[in-house]
């Protein structure tokens, strides 16, 4: 049998939470020894992992887990849901859009859910920490991190049609701003902040806090090994995982001295704590897995900002390269004739892209073209909510993912979508892109009713790839929530949750550098409670 290894701290997940966890943890506790476990490769070397610039050729690949959707009721079942399988989660995987989140959705996670400390002073004091940007020190920008190990830096106006979308978002009644300032940006647009480094290298969580510390004598990588479950022993305490190095492998044991840390993402997490019997009894009985502790909140609250897109022909030549070819992010107010429940923030965001965005549209016989600009309307705040179940209790087997999405009760998440495409349609129409827009690819200028966008919608929408939630923090008293407010699993010692499903309400804009921050309290909460 292996010699079964042991650590004061094991962090599951090398993600965009648990290498920010991982180390901050090892830095401000140098005796303590710290263990991060990641399923996937390393990232060092891989250049179309650290080349911003590749990120869309990593849907879909190797170093995705590509969670196929459940069917949906009244959305794309079609769609997948891509998470990276290599070290830095996500991180790795994406286009690096970078925001701190609005004051208003963070002060809300602790006065309506019950996450104490959570407030906007403590996120925005974490931003600060984390970021080293490249707006520190100019004036009004005192809030900004000049020394983080997180680089941010803007994008840079170089794509021409980019610049003339911001001309006709100002025409249309949507101007130029800042983001990041420190205030909530209800009505504006601009070229993104990304985490990037000036050579082009994303600014991933490994990037920067995995790669610095590979010689801490406190700190231990071991990748490409998959957690099984959790160890829990009789009194409720966990004490180690039990882990393969491959599918077939045969499993060994790597134990915690004192503390086991998931951060395997809003889809794994709920996974994990399931298969180690923590999660929806009925449910587990179902599957076959001994209940240890019931809880109820285990993958459900699922969140998501899904998208829509409409995409135009370029009657001049697009850019043959971008930062990461998603650079503009426009925001406003839309009127949805519905109460709104999240006042101070913008109800609608979209993304421009300077690519073929065909994902969902060439099967409905909608073919792009290559010389194109696109918009994609989402949902900041959408009201449908998901869910993640085990497909048995086999640890091997895909977990099931059903977001829901577009069935919240008033067609809320719906409304936007419509109203979404009409107000790109709006922006599209102004002066300043007239020598710039060609023929409406998709949805096409034949979908006008709020009938036909709702089934182009339903057919084409695609995701953001936000999920978040599935194993909220809040309130002692709120069983709907498996965390307390210092992200220990109720009902069970020793255990605590850091990455995205921790977040009991989505946030407004892309949620990483806010997992980021999620991994940065994770280690102050833990260095303080073991004091």
């Amino acid at each position: 049998m292996a010699e079964i290894q042991e650590f004061d701290f094991i962090i599951v997940g090398g993600g965009s939470s648990g290498a920010a966890t991982a180390a901050r943890l090892s830095e401000k506790n140098p005796h303590k020894q710290v263990a991060l476990i990641e399923a996937g490769p390393d990232d060092q070397g891989i250049d179309e992992i650290l080349q911003l610039n590749r990120w869309m050729e990593l849907l879909e690949s190797g170093y995705d887990w590509d969670y196929q959707i459940e069917p949906q009721e009244n959305g794309n079942s079609f769609m997948r849901m891509a998470r990276a399988k290599v070290m830095g989660g996500c991180s790795s995987h994406n286009s690096c859009i970078a925001f701190w989140a609005p004051a208003e959705d963070m002060d809300e996670w602790e006065t309506k859910y019950g996450a104490t400390g959570w407030d906007a002073e403590n996120a925005f004091r974490l931003y600060k920490q984390l970021e080293n940007n490249e707006d520190a020190g100019k004036a009004g920008n005192e809030h900004h991190g000049d020394s983080g190990p997180v680089r941010l830096m803007n994008v840079p106006p170089a794509d021409p049609c980019g610049v003339a979308v911001l001309d006709a978002c100002e025409q249309a009644g949507i101007p130029r701003t800042q983001f990041n300032s420190g205030k909530t940006v209800i009505n504006g647009a601009n070229f993104f902040q990304i985490n990037r480094k000036e050579d082009g290298t994303r600014a991933s969580s490994s990037v920067s806090y995995i790669h610095p510390i590979r010689d801490r004598e406190n700190f231990h990588l071991i990748t490409s090994t998959q957690v099984k479950r959790v160890l829990i022993d009789e009194n409720k305490r966990a004490t180690g995982i039990e882990v393969v190095d491959n599918a077939f492998g045969t499993p060994r044991v790597i134990k915690a001295r004192e503390e086991i840390i998931l951060s395997a993402g809003a889809i794994d997490t709920p996974k994990l704590l399931m298969l180690s019997g923590v999660g929806p009894a009925e449910h587990l009985a179902e599957v076959g897995v001994e209940t240890l502790v019931d809880a109820p909140g285990v993958g459900e609250n699922l969140q998501d900002h899904p998208e829509a897109v409409i995409q135009w022909e370029a009657k001049k030549p697009m850019v043959e390269d971008s930062t990461q070819w998603w650079e503009i992010g426009i925001f406003t107010q839309l009127e949805t004739g519905h109460e709104e429940q999240f006042p101070g923030r913008p109800n609608f965001m979209m993304h421009y892209g300077s690519v073929n965005f065909d994902m969902h549209t060439l099967r409905r016989g909608m073919p792009g073209t290559n010389n194109v600009f696109c918009l994609t309307p989402n949902v900041p705040h959408a009201r449908s909510r998901g869910t993640v179940r085990l497909r048995s209790m086999d640890f091997r087997d895909k977990p099931k993912v059903d977001p829901r999405y577009f069935t919240d009760a008033e067609g809320y998440d719906m409304k936007i979508m419509i109203e979404g495409i009409r107000k790109a349609r709006e922006i599209a129409e102004q002066p300043a892109l007239a020598e710039w827009k060609g023929e409406e690819q998709f949805p096409g200028v034949d979908k006008q009713s709020d009938e036909e966008l709702a089934t182009y919608v339903r057919d084409c929408h695609n995701t953001v790839y936000h999920p978040v939630g599935t194993v909220r923090m809040g309130a002692d008293d709120d069983a709907m929530s498996p965390l307390d407010a210092r992200l220990r699993v109720k009902g069970v010692s020793g255990l605590r949750v850091a990455d995205a499903s921790v977040m009991p309400e989505i946030t407004a804009v892309n949620p990483n550098i806010t997992c980021y921050m999620i991994g940065e309290r994770a280690a102050e909460l833990i260095t303080e409670d073991i004091a």
